[in-house]
């Protein structure tokens, strides 16, 4: 089956299955990319069970035989195997039989790769990449198309990381498929004008995909860091490819990998949500975040200046200052001045707000909040009274603050949301509680006997 047997002494048999998981995940969407591209499009699920059924054979084999020296080599020519097989006895390919095994003898083990089928494969995952993300295919159904084909994700996993039921998430990925059929859509990278705007939906599926990792949707993790890793491996797969190596893409690439170099301290060992200012810094990614620093330089070549940019030169500043004290805050509202001229959405105003309070004061803060066009649309989003809450504790306004952090806590999904918000609703508490306190006390020393009335609030009902 393969010329490699030596075990692996360090891999015990009870942990073989995470091995096999992991470089399955890796080498999952290259195999699956190389043979549709063998095989045709059309073929693509055909491609897909070879490709699972080598999987299976590795977790048969490898607990009694050991895992070969060369893992991932070892299931590329098990797949090889495969595919040769099944070419020889169905009659399907029986026309095509000589040039298909002939195009299958080129995938030699990884160690005798020559450069140029190095970049072919390459190729072929940035092909099923357009693939994946062709226009004709709805948003959501991309995300889990390329999570099955390019990441390697079963439809369990695919559920439980876009919060979807196993039954729907498999019914995505069918009328996917059929869409890529029925369409007749190319195997191949798209040319000209069409490039740019199919590496737009790219792009956009790639940063939804990062989105989801880094704030979970809903469910008991704040952060999904594999949905992250591997939305930053296939960005990294358009920077290496000279058709799709251009400035938005690596302004996307800075924003994810300085993003995602503050994983670690996002949360405490607790799993407890963790703000920017009480995160502990040195926990933060060094090597990543100059990563993230050579792309933005990279990203400035030519006239264009995308969200993308703009995002990353934000994510740059929080990277850069020391400490939250140091963090350039003027600089970051003028980038969000920039970005809501490109996408003047609720949120965005919303993150300006922010920006705003730091820079001009909490009341300026608040006056901003206030004039965020379609402000609506933000009212089942428990960040907007989150904020809001944050910025009356500021003002010592414990009250007003309990009131938003209430509205904030009905609608947070996640377990952590919830955690962090509960606490900042007991301070919320506390701080009301406290100043109550106070004007107890003058009251008494000036022997005024009349309840106190508590003052009306107005909380948003509608945003």
């Amino acid at each position: 089956m393969t010329s490699s047997r030596t075990q692996q002494k360090d891999v015990p048999p009870e942990e073989i299955p995470q091995l096999v998981e992991h470089l399955f995940r890796h080498e999952a969407g290259k195999l699956v990319s190389r043979l549709t591209s063998i095989f045709g499009i059309n073929h693509l699920n055909l491609a897909e069970d070879l490709v699972q059924e080598s999987l299976a054979k590795a977790l048969q084999t490898w607990p009694f035989y050991g895992v070969p020296k060369n893992p991932a080599a070892w299931i590329m020519q098990v797949s090889k195997n495969l595919a040769i097989d099944l070419v020889r006895r169905d009659k399907v390919f029986r026309d095509k039989e000589t040039e298909i095994i002939g195009l299958l003898e080129q995938h030699n083990a990884v160690s005798n790769r020559p450069p140029s089928f190095a970049e072919e494969i390459k190729d072929d995952s940035l092909r099923m990449m357009f693939v994946c993300c062709h226009p004709v295919i709805p948003r959501e159904a991309q995300v889990a198309l390329a999570l099955k084909i390019l990441c390697g994700f079963s439809a369990t996993e695919i559920s439980k990381a876009l919060l979807a039921s196993e039954a729907a998430v498999a019914k995505k990925l069918t009328r996917a498929k059929e869409k890529i059929r029925e369409a007749g859509i190319p195997f191949a990278i798209p040319a000209g004008e069409e490039l740019s705007e199919r590496l737009d939906g790219v792009l956009q599926t790639l940063y939804l995909l990062f989105n989801e990792g880094y704030k979970a949707s809903s469910g008991l993790r704040l952060v999904r860091e594999e949905l992250c890793h591997e939305a930053i491996r296939l960005t990294s797969f358009l920077v290496e490819n000279p058709v799709s190596n251009c400035p938005k893409v690596h302004a996307l690439l800075a924003l994810m990998l300085f993003n995602a170099a503050r994983l670690p301290a996002r949360s405490d060992s607790n799993g407890n949500m963790l703000l920017l200012k009480e995160q502990d810094r040195s926990r933060w990614n060094g090597p990543m975040t100059s990563r993230g620093m050579f792309h933005l330089s990279a990203s400035a070549a030519g006239e264009e200046i995308t969200e993308y940019h703009l995002q990353a030169g934000i994510a740059a500043c929080h990277s850069a200052a020391p400490d939250y004290e140091s963090t350039d805050w003027p600089h970051i509202l003028s980038l969000y001045n920039g970005l809501i001229q490109i996408d003047d959405s609720p949120v965005v105003a919303l993150n300006r707000a922010v920006a705003v309070a730091n820079v001009h004061g909490t009341e300026a803060g608040i006056e901003a909040v206030e004039a965020i066009r379609n402000r609506a649309k933000l009212d089942s989003y428990y960040l907007l009274y989150a904020v809001l809450g944050e910025f009356e504790i500021q003002l010592n306004r414990g009250e007003n603050a309990a009131a938003y952090f209430r509205q904030a806590l009905e609608l947070a999904d996640t377990k952590s949301e919830r955690q962090f918000l509960a606490k900042k609703l007991k301070l919320a508490g506390s701080l009301h509680e406290r100043s109550c306190g106070r004007r107890s006390r003058r009251l008494v020393g000036n022997d005024l006997e009349a309840p106190i009335k508590g003052a009306m609030i107005a909380t948003p009902k509608n945003g």
